[in-house]
């Protein structure tokens, strides 16, 4: 997998959310409302529902703002219209950015980060620009010291399995988005434990930075990710070992 997708396993290790639960109640809480708008508020049959209500209690979101979230989306509760939009563009070295976006101003969030771009060596392009190179995927990670690639194909292949990924200390199986909620009834059906469940943009190549910009890149993953409208950030930068040591240790 991409240096990227490293960076953000050590992020979850390190608790980096932890210090900003506010501001994760307030994106998980969006991504809900946008998914039942847009799929109904049904997760047996709305696979981004599905996935938006787990990312919500894995962060430990209340039940009850769950469900408020979901009438909200739905229209039983009355809400402030949130619209989802996608920014494209570049980061230092030539790396392909998307950023996901729920906000109720779109001039103000078009201008926020576009702003983060400039001052950290990117720059905003055309819609279309990037988006061709990321493929949407379910994402499911397994904590390789407790499970082999054969045991996690095995159970999951019938689901809709497309792919068992090396991420270092992690597998990352791969699905196509329709086959997501199947393919996790199956290996919750099989008792197996998952580190981390979603749907996700995944590069379908990579570019390899050195550390500088590397170090350049994360800055402006985090100040893009710490923008209250964004809800996520994909890239397809691959970080070298030696950076990515710095922050494991």
């Amino acid at each position: 997998m991409a240096g990227h997708s490293k960076w953000k396993n050590i992020q979850h290790r390190k608790g980096r959310q932890d210090a900003k639960r506010g501001k994760v109640f307030t994106k998980v809480t969006k991504e809900i409302m946008i998914a039942s708008k847009a799929g109904g508020g049904d997760l047996s049959s709305n696979a981004r529902l599905r996935a938006a209500v787990d990312a919500a209690k894995a962060v430990n979101l209340p039940k009850d703002k769950i469900e408020t979230a979901i009438k909200k989306g739905t229209g039983e509760i009355a809400a402030a219209a949130i619209e989802e939009i996608r920014y494209e563009g570049y980061g230092p070295g030539g790396v392909a950015v998307l950023v996901d976006a729920a906000t109720d101003n779109k001039n103000r969030t078009v201008a926020e980060v576009r702003h983060i771009l400039s001052k950290n060596g990117g720059s905003m392009g055309a819609a279309g620009c990037v988006a061709w190179m990321f493929d949407m995927k379910g994402t499911i990670s397994f904590d390789k010291a407790r499970y082999s690639d054969e045991e996690l194909l095995e159970v999951g292949l019938d689901a809709g399995v497309e792919d068992v990924i090396d991420d270092g200390q992690s597998w990352q199986v791969q699905c196509a988005p329709e086959d997501y909620a199947g393919v996790r009834e199956a290996f919750e059906a099989a008792g197996l434990e998952m580190a981390e469940a979603e749907l996700t943009m995944v590069p379908q190549n990579t570019v390899a930075v050195d550390a500088d910009t590397g170090r350049k890149m994360l800055r402006l993953y985090e100040m893009l990710e710490d923008n209250e409208d964004v809800q996520n950030v994909y890239a397809n930068f691959d970080l070298p070992d030696e950076l990515l040591a710095e922050f494991e240790g």
